[in-house]
Order: C-alpha cells, then structure tokens, then sequence
C-alpha cells in the first residue's frame, strides 16, 4: 500500500513533465489549422490532435513503466487496477483549441493504490506549467523561470474569486446549489478550464467548482491544489481519487473551503 508520508520519487515528476513536453508537442502542430473535428458518443468534439498527444503519451508509459495502468479520455482505461495508474486528458479544452484560443491544456495524473501521487496542469500555447505532487512544494514554470506556487488567503467568500468553466455543467439539483455559492462570491467568473486551478494555485484566484467532470478533468489538479496549500475535494468534502464522481471544489483557503461546502450542501 502507498504511504501518505513518502514523498513523490523525482524520476516519477520528471517523466510526467516528459509526457507533458511530448503532448504539447503534438497539440502545437495542429494548434490554429484547418483540424476537422468530430463529435463523441456524449457530443462532445475530438480533433487528430487530442487522439495523437494521448497515443504518444500511452506510447511513452508503455515503453517506460509498461506495468503501469492508463485512463485516457480518448482511448479508454487499461489496467486500472495497476498500483500505479496515469490519468491523461491530451487537450482540456477541445473547443478553445478548435477556435483558436490559447487557453487549452494537458492533465496529466498518477496515482497510486487510487490516490493522486502528482498531478501536471501544462499549457502548451501559453508557456505555462504546473507541477505539484506528493510531497514536494508545487512549481510553477514559464520562460521566466521556475517559482514555488502558493495560495493565496481569503477567509470567507465575500472576499472570493470564483472561476466554473461553464454555468451549464451544473445540472438538476447542482444547478442550485452552484448559484448558492455563486451568489455568495465577490467575483463569480466562467471559463478558464484546467487554467483556473493553476491560477489558484498561484493565488490569483480563490475557488473552482465544477460539476460533470470525468476522472481525467481533474485529478491531475489535486496534487498541483495540495502541494500550494490549498485543498481540493468532492463536494461533499470527501478525498478525491479512482472512485469519486464528477462534482469537485478547488480553494486557497480552508475557511472558504468550508463555507463553500456548507452552501453546496443547503445548510443554513
């Protein structure tokens, strides 16, 4: 069983930037051309460039730690009841890709016995990384250099800027239990996608609440969100992992944390 004391191996962080620079790579050289663009069974886009970042990614595990289990967004699970299991999502943000927009990213996630060991939030066309996992101080990376990323205190959420990537992933009961907190922040914002946790790790923002997500959407975020100071669970407080289901809340502060939870769950 893994120990939550024993910090994240580096040749483990180091491989999982490798993964990142590969599917960057890939991303780049169809970012802004004439990509065709398909539509998922759950009508959601796919481009060549999502399946090729996520075959290179998969080649690259296979060819290093073949023992390893794979949950890719594109091509499916493979061996996840492995001890170590690498949770990929090759573009975050399929349709700003399409569009054009630079706010796109790669998530890239191990874990270990079901928990995140480290977590990747990389920004291929912004130059923007971060690194987070168990153990060690989460970084953050551009041409400027590597810094330490930490959140930012903010007590209560009158105080709170609030990113969702879009009002409609809240559906049925979590509609309004998101407008709750909603209305409680002093800046709700939408957009953002996996850029948003980053930035809270960076202490630009204070909480990110999502609804509808898969496994890939955000488990590479909790280790960069931890390894800042910050927590992230589901939204009912519990840790998040292999078996948590698709409503998460991101914060800088516990205090915010906590009030966030109470509003979620229609307390008083």
């Amino acid at each position: 069983m893994s120990d939550p004391d024993f910090p994240c191996p580096d040749d483990l962080v180091a491989f999982a930037e490798r993964l990142a620079d590969a599917a960057g790579v890939v991303a780049m050289r169809h970012f802004r051309t004439a990509v065709t663009v398909d539509e998922k069974p759950d009508l959601t886009p796919v481009t060549i460039a999502d399946r090729q970042a996520e075959a290179e990614m998969r080649r690259l595990i296979e060819q290093r730690y073949p023992e390893h289990g794979v949950i890719g967004e594109e091509a499916g699970r493979q061996g996840e009841a492995s001890r170590y299991v690498w949770v990929l999502d090759p573009i975050d943000g399929t349709r700003r890709f399409i569009s054009g927009h630079p706010g796109f990213g790669t998530l890239i996630a191990l874990l270990e016995d079901g928990r995140p060991l480290l977590g990747v939030i990389s920004m291929p066309a912004l130059g923007e990384r971060w690194v987070g996992a168990r153990g060690h101080a989460t970084l953050f990376k551009n041409a400027a250099g590597v810094a330490e990323a930490r959140v930012r205190p903010c007590p209560s959420l009158d105080k709170a800027t609030l990113f969702a990537t879009s009002p409609y992933m809240f559906i049925g009961p979590a509609r309004p239990a998101f407008e709750r907190v909603r209305e409680a922040a002093k800046t709700p914002l939408f957009g953002g996608e996996c850029h948003a946790y980053g930035l809270l790790a960076s202490g630009y923002v204070d909480l990110v609440i999502e609804a509808d997500m898969g496994l890939y959407d955000y488990l590479a975020q909790v280790p960069v969100i931890e390894g800042a100071g910050g927590i992230m669970t589901d939204w009912q407080g519990l840790p998040l992992g292999l078996g948590s289901g698709d409503q998460v809340l991101a914060a800088g502060d516990s205090a915010c944390h906590k009030e966030a939870l109470r509003l979620l769950s229609g307390e008083p």
